[in-house]
């Protein structure tokens, strides 16, 4: 693929952390995973009052600014950690390759594969110059968490509620309520630029829940359409493209903590677009995905075959690193 393509590998071999991680890298790690922590949570408190202000400003008022501000706060706050994490993090070889003609101010679908809270993260690192803020469909229970689940909903991101069959049997109306939900905070995306993440395979991939699908791929777990052809039908022509994301741990797939003890220190990232024929496309768009058969099944064949050359890139994307 072509495009523009970056290895961050840290230069700076002389910097405080990396001569701490050279002489006792144990140490080091316990450093960098208290002053990362500690330096998000204080970065947290601190906007958490401007947040609020913007937010309540947008959603009770309309306020445009409010809107604007809650975006300007949210960019601050991934940015301080995207240096946090050059900063903190000692010489590493992360191989992020991407389009070189994506837009600070376009409006796109991106899906990815997922097996780590740290996806998240690595999503905001590699978009940070180059995409705009990255949403995605959240659980609701988020809400509940201090100043990140109200950031959450103050941005429009779909908050989603999982309810079982017997909730539904015994009310009906929770069937569509998710999807009422997620037109409305597609619905605020419209106008502005976006990147509306969709983690396809519907949670993190683990050994065991790939034995339980028999998943036809190696890597990957069974791609679900539902909530992707939702966001066609009700984004429509403002998007821009569809954009594939592929994630790659070749040490293992690392949890939150580890991210910040630095022991992340090799990362492979691929974007590339991800083409669709126009008249699906077209047939998403006219809400077609659940009431005619045929648009499901080419629907469930496009993302097949996406999928399958996703499993084979994560293999090639393994084996690169492995020759070096």
């Amino acid at each position: 693929m072509g495009g523009f393509r970056m290895h961050k590998n840290n230069p700076n071999t002389t910097s405080f952390f990396q001569k701490i991680h050279d002489k006792h890298p144990k140490l080091a790690q316990k450093l960098r995973l208290g002053t990362g922590l500690g330096t998000m949570v204080a970065n947290s408190v601190a906007i958490s009052v401007p947040l609020y202000g913007a937010g309540l400003a947008k959603t009770l008022l309309g306020s445009k600014q409010g809107d604007k501000a809650v975006l300007s706060i949210a960019n601050h706050w991934i940015n301080t950690n995207n240096r946090l994490l050059d900063t903190l993090m000692p010489k590493r070889d992360w191989r992020i390759s991407m389009p070189d003609d994506l837009k600070k101010d376009g409006r796109y679908l991106l899906v990815c594969n997922h097996q780590s809270w740290v996806d998240t993260s690595v999503v905001q690192y590699v978009s940070e110059s180059r995409l705009p803020i990255t949403r995605f469909f959240a659980k609701h229970e988020l809400l509940y968490i201090p100043i990140v689940g109200q950031a959450f909903y103050f941005l429009d991101f779909p908050m989603m509620k999982r309810h079982s069959k017997a909730q539904i049997a015994k009310n009906p109306a929770l069937a569509t309520r998710d999807l009422e939900e997620a037109r409305r905070a597609c619905g605020l995306l419209a106008d502005k630029p976006f990147v509306l993440l969709n983690y396809l395979e519907g949670t993190r991939f683990s050994k065991d829940k790939h034995a339980r699908q028999n998943s036809p791929y190696q890597h990957l777990l069974k791609p679900k359409a539902g909530g992707f052809a939702l966001a066609i039908a009700s984004l429509g022509d403002k998007i821009d493209g569809i954009l594939d994301m592929t994630v790659v741990y070749p040490d293992g797939v690392p949890d939150y903590g580890e991210l910040w003890a630095g022991k992340m220190t090799r990362l492979g990232v691929d974007i590339r677009h991800l083409e669709m024929d126009e008249r699906l496309f077209a047939d998403l768009k006219d809400g077609k995905y659940d009431s005619d058969e045929t648009v499901k099944a080419e629907l469930f064949d496009f993302l097949d075959k996406a999928w399958t050359a996703k499993d084979e890139r994560i293999g090639q994307m393994m084996r690169e690193f492995e020759q070096v």
